[in-house]
């Protein structure tokens, strides 16, 4: 007969969630389980193992005690391992089923998460989806967190302890309100806007991008705006408070009030950005999130980032 293990798998991972956490509570909140639960655990792997895990501190929360890191280090691996082995199962059985969070950046999510979703989940009717938004450098802190599996960012300042994965090069846009002089071109130039009030979509690393952009123009931007949100800056450009650069293109061309705007390419040949999946280099990828990682590549190679 085997050993019988004095621990369970869920008392591992409320260890972990706690230690990441620093309190029962907000463990509680992430793990969406009652606080006494995940209090008994803690206590009972203490009675386990013989050991004290956490020093209790009655207004901080809880710290780790050195033998409580080296304890939680292990439950990790542990917790690692079990997940590659259930991988390692689903793909042998060629069949990849499961959970699999995906995150988003908020500008493209209202455009692509939810279409492919549905397409993987047409796909896969075993997956079972969930989609969370976030900017660039929220993105990469909830994947070192593991709180996503992946995430559908952009190659910008991605931390060595992830690996990005290329899905589509997007060239930059200009964004003009529908009576703007230039609305009719084909293309717009960069310099020719030089002088006129530019509506900054504001957000961490993009904003960089957008400015780096017009610099590789040689253009100095008069900055009227800094709005955080794509729907603030159209409707600011649709009323002609402005233009704006996107560093995607959009099949929807009307401002959240309903007026018109023209999305168009620039002229000069300024760099890309890369539209990617990112996710934590910790082992093997698992089967659903290969899956899902395949999916993506599949459908935009054959239909275009809009075809989902």
């Amino acid at each position: 007969m085997g050993m019988a293990i004095p621990f369970t798998f869920r008392q591992l991972e409320y260890l972990v969630a706690v230690g990441d956490a620093g309190t029962i509570a907000l463990a509680s909140q992430r793990l969406n389980v009652s606080s006494p639960s995940i209090s008994t655990a803690i206590n009972q792997l203490e009675g386990h193992f013989g050991i004290q895990l956490f020093v209790r501190h009655h207004a901080q929360g809880l710290s780790l005690t050195p033998g409580g890191r080296r304890v939680l280090n292990e439950a990790r691996r542990i917790l690692a391992d079990a997940a590659a082995l259930n991988d390692m199962a689903n793909d042998i059985g060629e069949h990849p089923r499961g959970p699999v969070s995906v995150g988003s950046l908020t500008t493209i999510a209202p455009l692509i998460s939810a279409p492919f979703r549905r397409s993987f989940e047409a796909a896969y009717p075993d997956a079972q989806v969930t989609l969370h938004t976030g900017n660039q450098v929220e993105l990469l802190r909830m994947l070192g967190r593991a709180e996503i599996d992946v995430a559908i960012t952009y190659d910008l300042e991605i931390p060595t302890d992830l690996h990005f994965e290329k899905l589509v090069s997007l060239a930059s846009h200009v964004m003009l309100a529908a009576d703007h002089p230039m609305a009719g071109q084909a293309d717009v130039s960069l310099k020719a806007l030089e002088d006129e009030p530019l509506i900054l979509l504001d957000l961490p690393l993009s904003r960089e991008y957008f400015l780096s952009t017009l610099q590789a123009a040689g253009v100095r931007p008069v900055i009227a705006e800094r709005a955080s949100t794509l729907s603030i800056v159209r409707s600011l450009v649709a009323n002609g408070f402005g233009y704006s650069l996107l560093n995607i293109g959009t099949v929807n061309t009307r401002s959240p009030d309903g007026r018109e705007l023209v999305i168009l390419p620039v002229r000069e040949a300024v760099p890309p950005v890369v539209l990617g999946l990112a996710t934590r280099q910790t082992g093997r990828m698992s089967g659903i999130v290969r899956a899902f990682f395949d999916h993506m590549r599949e459908r935009i190679s054959a239909e275009g980032l809009f075809g989902a």
